[in-house]
């Protein structure tokens, strides 16, 4: 009698809720659970055939590595291990390295598998990652580095400990040479891996579910007996953080690494803009003489008018696949400032702003608009991306100051304020920012250093608030009306002054009454400037700036 197999079963259950689904469905939905949204693992193959083109994918080699440095034993010889993670996996070792495409635009994809030794980074897998690093950098190829590993491989010792620095040392070269580095967190990223290659990249995306940190749970548990908080190590606390951009599901991930992508694309094409951008101004105001006097405590309540768009509003309205960016990568994501990536008119460009909100939960959530130093420490990490890319940064300019308190403070408020005012300076990329509404002391001025600064007709832009002026020098909060008008805060007189070179005039009202009308109006000026400054070589941008920055308060 012959022996026939069992059938398959057509259900399964899922590893997070242990409910039943429907195998072929899970596998369409890339394993990820319909009930609970559970992410199962994915090997390195089926990683590689969701993220990238169909038939893009070709092997990269590398230099073959010692294999067994320690000739380690443990319960089984280590080669012992080695052998059968080969066998149960079809792998050579924890990462495949390969050239491919994603949505059409080359990069260079080292993708990890924990199924072989729990993903631990050895030699072999440090020189892979290495030579595809090296591989991204002779071709100038963007680097995307899906990590998934419980750390340094023990049984090779302290070769596998120095693979933390060769590994750094590569994606610091990458940052040099201008070659954009992405990193894909998947569940679990710890150890050597979360303290070397993973964090290094230009741009960090979680998927929904990982895990990262650099010691594990079980280590903290055992060496040190800590309990440890809900969502300890989670992707969703790890954005809360500042540790990571963002978190997507798997099914977001592609579109958005081909996103990510295109920008860097559109910087190695050379940076083209639309010829029609430099004739796009609405009718600007040049000279102070053609606006208005007003009275400047009137001014002051249209400004902060809760019903004038916002940073996300002009997000949304003028930019196309707009994607926020998070964190400052050392303690918090500050939501008093956003900014990401998106296409204005197909041009990739990256946008910074505050973020005051409309009612009253939203503007407590964001402080008002008020920055802390996560906060600018955020916002320099991503005009320091959009230098290295070549992307043009959009800046927008709507707070009543950074945000003062104990926190900021002892958390280096004056430090991160002086070191966005130095970046901003010398950025080789054209900025352009507009003052869309309240533009308070240094708070504002740290996304105010720009080629081109623009001001909506109804925003100020002052040294302090009308009400601190009030508190210090009249010593009367009730002052404040009086104060506004000595500080000349209006557009009229930022324009005589120099601060701002033109005016945007708004719509009937103001901003609030006619919020689509205003981004607009916003978005034609906007890329009317930077049609003009597109033209401009880095070496002349930088010195026009340093002109403008050095005639402020000098005697014509």
């Amino acid at each position: 009698m012959t022996a026939t197999a069992a059938p398959v079963s057509l259900w399964t259950r899922c590893p997070g809720c242990a409910g039943p689904v429907y195998r072929e469905h899970y596998r369409r939905d890339l394993r990820v659970c319909a009930g609970c949204g559970h992410h199962d693992r994915l090997s390195a193959p089926e990683r590689l055939d969701h993220l990238t083109d169909p038939g893009s994918a070709a092997p990269l080699g590398a230099t073959p590595t010692v294999l067994d440095p320690l000739v380690f034993t443990d319960t089984r010889p280590y080669l012992t291990r080695l052998d059968q993670a080969r066998l149960a996996t079809g792998l050579t070792d924890a990462v495949v390295c390969v050239t491919a495409a994603i949505g059409g635009h080359p990069v260079v994809a080292a993708v990890m598998d924990f199924a072989f030794m729990g993903g631990s980074l050895g030699c072999a897998v440090g020189e892979s990652v290495t030579a595809a690093a090296e591989h991204a950098l002779a071709t100038g190829t963007p680097l995307l580095l899906v990590t998934a590993s419980g750390g340094a491989r023990m049984q090779e010792g302290a070769l596998a400990l120095m693979q933390m620095a060769k590994t750094s040392q590569a994606l610091a070269d990458c940052d040099d040479a201008g070659v954009l580095t992405l990193s894909l967190v998947t569940d679990p990223t710890y150890g050597g891996v979360a303290a070397s290659y993973a964090t290094l990249a230009d741009v960090i995306v979680a998927e929904t579910g990982a895990h990262m940190g650099f010691a594990g749970p079980r280590v903290i548990a055992g060496t040190i007996g800590q309990t440890l908080p809900d969502g300890f190590q989670t992707a969703e606390t790890l954005l809360r953080g500042g540790l990571v951009d963002l978190v997507r599901r798997r099914a977001e991930l592609r579109p958005l690494l081909a996103h990510l992508l295109s920008a860097a694309a559109w910087a190695a094409k050379g940076g083209p803009v639309p010829a029609a951008w430099a004739a796009a101004a609405p009718p600007l105001v040049r000279h102070h003489q053609d606006l208005p006097e007003r009275n400047a405590w009137e001014t002051v309540a249209l400004a902060r008018d809760p019903g004038r768009p916002t940073t996300l509003d002009y997000a949304r309205c003028l930019l196309e696949d707009f994607h926020e960016l998070a964190g400052d990568r050392m303690s918090r994501d500050c939501p008093a400032i956003a900014g990401g990536i998106g296409r204005l008119d197909g041009v990739p460009v990256m946008l910074i702003g505050h973020q005051k909100g409309h009612d009253t939960r939203e503007r407590v959530a964001r402080d008002f608009g008020m920055g802390s130093p996560a906060g600018f420490r955020k916002s320099a990490r991503l005009m320091r991306l959009a230098a290295k890319l070549g992307l043009p940064i959009l800046t927008l300019i709507d707070t009543p100051g950074a945000h003062a308190g104990v926190e900021a403070e002892t958390g280096g408020q004056a430090h991160a304020i002086a070191a966005n005012l130095r970046l901003m300076c010398g950025l080789p990329v054209p900025v352009v920012a507009v003052v869309t509404g309240e533009g308070g002391s240094g708070g504002a001025l740290a996304l105010g250093v720009a080629d081109r600064v623009l001001a909506l007709g109804n925003a100020v832009y002052s040294v302090i608030s009308p009400e601190g002026c009030a508190a210090i020098l009249w010593r009367d909060p009730a002052a404040a009306p009086a104060a506004a008008a000595a500080l000349r805060l209006g557009a009229r007189e930022l324009l005589r002054q120099g601060v701002v070179d033109a005016v945007i005039p708004e719509p009937d009202g103001g901003a609030h009454r006619d919020p689509s009308a205003t981004i607009r109006l916003v978005g034609q000026a906007v890329t009317a400037a930077f049609g003009e400054l597109a033209r401009t070589p880095p070496a002349d941008l930088l010195s026009a700036r340093r002109r403008r920055l050095r005639r402020f308060g000098v005697r014509p």
